[in-house]
């Protein structure tokens, strides 16, 4: 039963993200496999729109694992991706009657933490 609480993990889910999964893995790559800490700062730092959602989701991961009684110092992102979501379907108005199409795009994004040994 010892070794079952050693391999403890937190994740928080992030559906329907209004990022397209591109731009949100611009910013995930800068941090996966980081320390919190450091992910943090990171993610402070950044000047993207992604950044601010990917930062909520990461301190909501880090509120998981207080709710674990996981030791908040040795957390580091153990995995984190960005996956395609639907796609809503527009049409803009252009010139001479004409319509080209509008992808708004949504992204899932996924992230797990894990203690250092």
């Amino acid at each position: 039963m010892a070794e079952a609480t050693k391999n403890l993990e937190a994740r928080a889910v992030l559906r329907y993200a209004r990022t397209s999964p591109t731009k949100a893995r611009q910013v995930i790559n800068q941090i996966r496999g980081k320390d919190v800490g450091v992910a943090l700062a990171l993610l402070h730092g950044m000047n993207k729109r992604a950044a601010r959602i990917v930062e909520k989701l990461l301190k909501s991961a880090i509120a998981n694992a207080e709710m674990k009684d996981m030791d908040i110092d040795n957390l580091y992102i153990k995995e984190i991706r960005a996956e395609d979501g639907p796609i809503l379907k527009r049409y803009m108005p252009r010139a001479y009657g004409r319509a080209t199409p509008k992808k708004r795009r949504f992204s899932h994004i996924f992230i797990t933490l894990a203690e250092r040994q």
